[in-house]
């Protein structure tokens, strides 16, 4: 996650240390990339989902898998990631709510000190059902909306989606979360971000995060096809960096990031060069901190039936099972040669990605992405929008620190 709040318009957010670190308060040695000693894991709990999203990554289905981890095994792994001592736990699915212990699950979780956060479509959070989440002690609630209404409804594969998110949302806000609304960038979508961030204003939502497309699940099957060029790519982005000051502008909190495409990282830096000279001392060291793309480092996925991922796009890949080992034996273990790659410094990339002055800053980008687009896995991430003579600027930048 690229924090545009913190890092283009100078904003402290929640959040900050986790992804700089010390060097978000601009103290101490020159900045090195970041060194996750324990990651952020996102669990799909269930892939059971009431919609049926064009770009699901898990290819989310409406039936229940027989093969999901039972009720027991998901309490014993909760006690083992608490034992690991991993920062934030986010459960997602498909659709979270539709797995009849979920409750029981936050609350074994935060019993344990674990912080707890809930990705959802947001149909299902009626007013009680909110309430338990927050009695439970969720911390954090995430809602997918793709456009306006047509526009959601359509990706969405369910008339009335829209509305019901949006019911979700307000019913989240009710309750005391911090709410964040997600909408991925697609060709058929990226013309109404603008409208998105109307939304985001006018229902005061705290957080709004920008995804590019990853090709994983039904993503994979609409993938480039539904990608956006890279020219519309800077545009959206630049779009982002203009409502993240607009917001600062009108004295609104609300926290603007981009994800999963870590030429944003790059490309960030190269307009604060460009356009805030002044300011890029202190930030290009923060990005450098944060390291670009962390899976298999800093953030990792536990799969519905309890397989291990490198992060919630790579279900085709696991390196073990919850049921058999614990997950922080699995995460530590390198004897795999992707796993051992992907904490590789630097990783075993290809071509462009191998000899890019800027690597330190995206770290090769989203594997996925490139795996399905080339068929290999460390072969250059298809969604870099940067040319070389960017990358070369924004490297010596670097080289300079």
């Amino acid at each position: 996650m690229l924090n545009l709040t913190r890092l283009w318009a100078g904003m402290s957010t929640p959040g900050d240390n986790l992804r700089y670190g010390e060097a978000s308060r601009g103290d101490g040695p020159p900045p090195q990339p970041q060194v996750h000693h324990r990651p952020v894991v996102v669990w799909n709990i269930t892939r059971r989902c009431n919609l049926s999203c064009a770009h699901c990554y898990i290819a989310a289905v409406a039936h229940a898998d027989p093969l999901e981890l039972d009720t027991l095994t998901a309490l014993r792994t909760v006690e083992e990631l608490a034992d690991y001592r991993i920062p934030v736990l986010l459960l997602s699915g498909g659709e979270p709510m539709q797995r009849p212990d979920l409750l029981e699950i936050v609350s074994a979780a935060t019993r344990r000190g674990l912080r707890v956060g809930l990705s959802t479509n947001g149909t299902l959070l009626t007013t009680e059902m909110a309430e338990r989440l927050k009695e439970a002690g969720v911390a954090y609630v995430g809602i997918s909306i793709d456009g306006p209404e047509a526009v959601n409804d359509k990706f969405r594969g369910s008339h009335g989606a829209f509305r019901k998110a949006l019911d979700g949302i307000r019913n989240a806000q009710a309750a005391g979360f911090r709410v964040s609304l997600r909408f991925t960038l697609t060709r058929y979508n990226h013309a109404d971000l603008g409208q998105v961030f109307d939304m985001v204003e006018e229902e005061r939502i705290p957080r709004v995060c920008i995804y590019h497309l990853a090709y994983a699940g039904r993503g994979a099957r609409i993938g480039e096809r539904a990608d956006l060029s890279h020219e519309e790519t800077r545009q959206a982005v630049d779009l982002c960096l203009e409502r993240t000051d607009a917001f600062r502008q009108k004295g609104l909190d609300t926290e603007v990031l981009t994800v999963d495409n870590h030429t944003d990282a790059v490309y960030l830096a190269l307009r604060l060069l460009e356009d805030r000279a002044c300011q890029a001392p202190a930030v290009l060291p923060l990005l450098l901190r944060n390291g670009g793309n962390a899976s298999g480092i800093g953030i990792g996925c536990i799969g519905p039936r309890g397989d291990v991922h490198a992060d919630q796009f790579s279900h085709h890949r696991s390196f073990g099972n919850v049921r058999e080992r614990s997950f922080a034996s699995i995460w530590e273990d390198t004897s795999n040669p992707v796993m051992e790659g992907l904490k590789g410094k630097p990783r075993p990339l290809e071509g462009r990605c191998a000899s890019c002055p800027a690597l330190a800053l995206c770290n090769g980008n989203l594997r996925v992405r490139a795996e399905s687009a080339t068929g290999r896995m460390w072969a250059p991430d298809p969604a870099c929008y940067l040319t070389d003579a960017e990358l070369e600027k924004v490297g010596e930048a670097f080289h300079a620190l």
